[in-house]
This record gives structure tokens, C-alpha cells and sequence, in this order.
């Protein structure tokens, strides 16, 4: 593979890891900033912590416009500058108003790199390698997790503002990101889409120089030939493309999966362990999601996005069934982790490894950045909801009965990817979509 459209994927798949440092660092701080403002647990939760979860929200829905407006890597430009200017307000920020402000602005980066990141991989990667490529982001998302507990393992009690240097610490990687995003070379799909052919030449020949770059711009321009102007993504012609972003979404945020993240200390103590075995055990969730997720990207452009769909499914039906039975009939709270453990590697196999890749394959070149945000918008509307409704359904239902809806929406995917799901793998974005147009 190109070396250069390695170093490429990996500096935009980078806003990945700011994402997942950014969305868990907070878990290391929010306590004693609780304690600091003696904040309600309602103020607490919806405006301190929760404003960060509503700006990614934001981000999703806008994040479309400017990606498709003004190009890919301006857009990831503007987000690494919103990471490194939320990090330093939220580490300068004396009062809670402040906090969740800057944290916001945090959010609108997480949710607008959903969209930019996986777009521009997607349009500079060859189409044999464009699943592992994208990939990369879902890898730095799950490693940016890991690195934000580490920091604020290490970074807890080394003053009484040691908060203040667990949520200011990302602005160094965010700094770093920005001006690494500057050596990048624009997209030369969305160059091509506004009228840009020699730049966007010049780009394709240095991606893959053994392929004929007349052929594939004869394929871009042909593909654009087919629109009309002003055209948008709801439009009848886009039903199926948008109709597949929506379930893969919609399927993953019904999974669990934010759930049993956001709760997994408390699932484990309500089976039976102990408080400091279900804090390890919860760590060890986050190390599973880290190796399946690299196995996922290993495989996904030699099996293909459907095969790891299909193991993904099954693994979720069975592991999410299991923690439903363990729930249903008591069993030892030492079954729950194998049980938490095969659920985060179905996920990190299947979902996890594919969502951003395949949302970033179905839409055409013009509209990528919009229907991406689509995708991303149902994504993060459900991760908002899903999760918030968890405590009153355990109290309610039961864990058991809440696992068990898990398990079945797990069913409906599986006959989603049996019956609706293209096989995205080793076609070219602009082949992709003759196909995915016939089946509409």
C-alpha cells in the first residue's frame, strides 16, 4: 500500500482519538467538579456533563454542510482547532456555565469528525484496502478511550486542580492534530465535484499510481454526470442509500452498546460482584473492545463489511442473550464479565469496525458529507436516548427484560444484513453506487 495514503489516513482517523479521549476524559473529573460547584445531580448531569453529548448532537446534524461546502480537510482543520479550544476552556473555566460551554464546543468536534473523517479516508483510499483504512478511525476511538483512563489514573492527585489538567491535557494532542491536518492534500472526489479536474488529478496519481487515472475520473465524472443540481439526500433516488444509514444506526445504538459502556460498573455490581471487581472487569471491557476492534480491521477488507456483520450479530444474540439469562435465573455474578466480554468483541468485530466505513460507502460523492451526517445524527440522537432510559428500565422491567430487547432487536439486524445489506468490499465508491441505485 501507498505509504503516503497510510500516514494520510492515519492524521485524519487521529480525530478519532481526540473523540474518544475527549467523550470519556470527564469520567475522571466529574465528581470532584460536582463537589467543587455543589452542582444538583440534575444540573450535574444535563448541563456539567450532558451539554458535551447534545454539541456532539449538533455537530452530526451541521457537520454535513461544511464538509461538503467547503471541503473535507478545511473541515477537519476547524475541528481539531474546537478540540484544542474546548480543552484549554474547560481546564481554565471557573464556574459551571463556562464548563459546559467549552465542553459543548468540544462536542460539535466529535460529532462533525464522524462525518469528515471517515469521508475523506473513504475518498482517498484504493478500494481494496478503503475498509481498513476508514477502520482506523473506529481504532483510534476505542485507543483514545483507553488513553484518557490512563491519563486520568495518572493525572489524579497530583494537586487540589489536578481536574483542571485531566480535561486541559487534550489540548497537546489537539494542537498537534491541527497542524498535522494542514500537510493533507484536499479529497480529489470533492475536488472533482467542484470542478477542480487538474488538482484532483494530480492527487489521484500520487493514491494509486499503477492505476489509470483517466479511467477512474471518467468513472467520478460519469457518476456526477447522473445528478441534478441542488439535489439532496432525501430525494426518492437516495430512499435506499438513506434508508441503510438509517438501520445501521439505528441497530447499533440498539445493540446496547453505549449503555452497557456508560453502566458497566453498575451491571456488574447488580449480578452479584463486588464494586472493585466490576470496576476491573469494566477495564477489561475497554482492552477486549481494543484487540477485537484491530481484529475487525484486519479482517474487514478480506471478508467484507457483511461477514463481519453476520459474526458480529450472532455473537451479540448469544452473549446478549446469556447476560439475560444470567439476570433472569441468578447465576454467580462470575459469569457476568466472560458474558460483558464476548458482547464487546461481537461489538467491536461487527458494528463497531463497520458503521463508519460502510456509512461512508453508500452515498455519492457530492452528498457524502450529508448523508454521512444523516447516519451520524441517528447514531448520536439514540446514543443520547438510549442510555438515559437504562436506570428507570432496570428499575422498572428489570435487567434482565432490558437485555433481552437487546437481544431480539439483535435478530432484526441479522435479517437486515441477510436480506438488505450490499457488500460494500473492494468496489470503488463510484461502482458502489450503480449498484446501490439498481436496488432502490
Amino acid at each position: 500500500m501507498n505509504k503516503k495514503i497510510i500516514i494520510w489516513s492515519i492524521t485524519a482517523a487521529l480525530a478519532g482519538f481526540l473523540f474518544g479521549f475527549d467523550t470519556v476524559v470527564i469520567s475522571g473529573a466529574e465528581k470532584k467538579l460536582q463537589l467543587l460547584w455543589n452542582s444538583t445531580d440534575v444540573f450535574h448531569g444535563v448541563v456539567v456533563i450532558g451539554m458535551a453529548l447534545w454539541g456532539t448532537v449538533v455537530g452530526a446534524f451541521l457537520g454535513g454542510i461544511p464538509t461538503d461546502r467547503f471541503g473535507r480537510k478545511k473541515t477537519l482543520i476547524w475541528i481539531g482547532v474546537l478540540y484544542t479550544i474546548s480543552a484549554i476552556g474547560s481546564g481554565l473555566a471557573n464556574d459551571p456555565i463556562s464548563f459546559a460551554i467549552f465542553r459543548f464546543i468540544g462536542g460539535l468536534g466529535v460529532g462533525a469528525s464522524t462525518i469528515a473523517a471517515p469521508a475523506y479516508i473513504s475518498e482517498i483510499a484504493p478500494a481494496k484496502d478503503r475498509g481498513k483504512l476508514v477502520g482506523l478511525y473506529q481504532f483510534n476511538i476505542v485507543f483514545g478511550i483507553l488513553v484518557a483512563f490512563g491519563s486520568n489514573y495518572l493525572l489524579n492527585g497530583i494537586g487540589d486542580n489536578d481536574w483542571r489538567w485531566m480535561v486541559g491535557v487534550e489540548a497537546f494532542p489537539a494542537f498537534i492534530y491541527t497542524l498535522m491536518v494542514f500537510t493533507l492534500p484536499k479529497s480529489p472526489r470533492w475536488l472533482l465535484t467542484k470542478g477542480k479536474v487538474k488538482e484532483a488529478k494530480e492527487v489521484l496519481q500520487i493514491i494509486n499510481p499503477e492505476q489509470d487515472t483517466n479511467e477512474l475520473m471518467a468513472q467520478i465524472k460519469e457518476e456526477m454526470a447522473n445528478t441534478v443540481p441542488n439535489e439532496n439526500i432525501f430525494i426518492k433516488k437516495y430512499r435506499f442509500p438513506i434508508l441503510l444509514a438509517f438501520l445501521i444506526a439505528f441497530f447499533n445504538q440498539l445493540s446496547g452498546i453505549n449503555a452497557l459502556l456508560y453502566y458497566a460498573p453498575r451491571i456488574l455490581t447488580e449480578a452479584g460482584l463486588s464494586e472493585s471487581s466490576a470496576l476491573l472487569s469494566s477495564i477489561g471491557v475497554g482492552v477486549t473492545n481494543l484487540l477485537f476492534t484491530f481484529l475487525g480491521i484486519y479482517l474487514i477488507d478480506r471478508f467484507g463489511r457483511k461477514q463481519l456483520m453476520y459474526i458480529g450479530s450472532i455473537g451479540y444474540i448469544l452473549s446478549l442473550s446469556l447476560v439475560s439469562m444470567a439476570f433472569f435465573f441468578d447465576w454467580e455474578g462470575g459469569f457476568m464479565p466472560v458474558f460483558l466480554f464476548m458482547f464487546i468483541a461481537a461489538h467491536a468485530i461487527g458494528q463497531g469496525t463497520v458503521i463508519w466505513v460502510f456509512i461512508s460507502e453508500i452515498f455519492p460523492n457530492h452528498l457524502r458529507g450529508s448523508g454521512q451526517s444523516f447516519g451520524s445524527s441517528v447514531h448520536w440522537v439514540l446514543a443520547a436516548v438510549v442510555p438515559s432510559l437504562v436506570p428507570v428500565l432496570f428499575s422498572t422491567i428489570g435487567a434482565g427484560w432490558v437485555f433481552a430487547i437487546f437481544a431480539f432487536m439483535m435478530v432484526l439486524q441479522l435479517l437486515f444484513v441477510m436480506f438488505m445489506m450490499p457488500e460494500t468490499k473492494g468496489k470503488t465508491l463510484e461502482e458502489l453506487q450503480s449498484i446501490i441505485l439498481k436496488s432502490k
